[in-house]
């Protein structure tokens, strides 16, 4: 099997190529733990990301908006002292606002899916890489998914993150042409 080179042979890597990566996700709460880890990837590999996944899920609550909307400066403080996570203020920050953000979207009738997908009209857009120096590194859509996002509100949702964003939750298929999960999330 010609895998994604990306992937290297790291077991936890693999899987997450094999299984989740490229797969189009449209469960809303899904979606929100992507934008978040997304977001705390942010100048760092993704691999560093996905060893600290369950650190997050224990830290932030099962990803659960409307309990991470609530958390206040003590429990920020509790968080960036938890070596299991990426210790940034920042990026701590803007989950609380990324939830709040998230929970405003619901409250005004919208799904994170809906908004999300709606840059793709509904569907994977479909590349055709041969090598890992093709892919961008982000595209006009991203760019306005972005710029969309900033305006309701999110943070850490800049153009480079949100393809990041765009390439895990399947709203892009950008395997590699050479590699096997290509056609299997092509053909559907």
């Amino acid at each position: 099997m010609e895998r994604c080179p990306w992937c290297g042979t790291d077991p936890l890597y693999v899987a997450y190529h094999d299984q989740e990566w490229g797969v189009p996700e449209h469960d809303d709460h899904r979606l929100f733990e992507f934008l978040l880890l997304e977001g705390a990837q942010a100048g760092l590999s993704w691999i560093t990301v996905l060893r600290k996944r369950e650190n997050y899920r224990r830290a932030l609550d099962g990803f659960d908006p409307e309990k991470i909307a609530r958390y206040g400066d003590r429990k920020l403080e509790q968080l960036l002292q938890d070596a299991g996570l990426i210790r940034n203020r920042l990026k701590m920050k803007a989950a609380v606002s990324n939830a709040q953000a998230y929970l405003d979207l619901r409250e005004a009738g919208q799904t994170l899916d809906a908004l999300l997908w709606g840059f793709v009209d509904g569907t994977p857009r479909i590349n055709r890489y041969r090598s890992v120096s093709e892919v961008p590194a982000v595209t006009p859509t991203a760019e306005a998914m972005s710029r969309e996002l900033k305006k309701k509100g999110f943070r850490f949702v800049g153009p480079t993150i949100m393809y990041a964003f765009m390439q895990a939750a399947g709203l892009v298929n950008d395997h590699l042409i050479s590699c096997p999960r290509h056609r299997q999330l092509a053909d559907g």
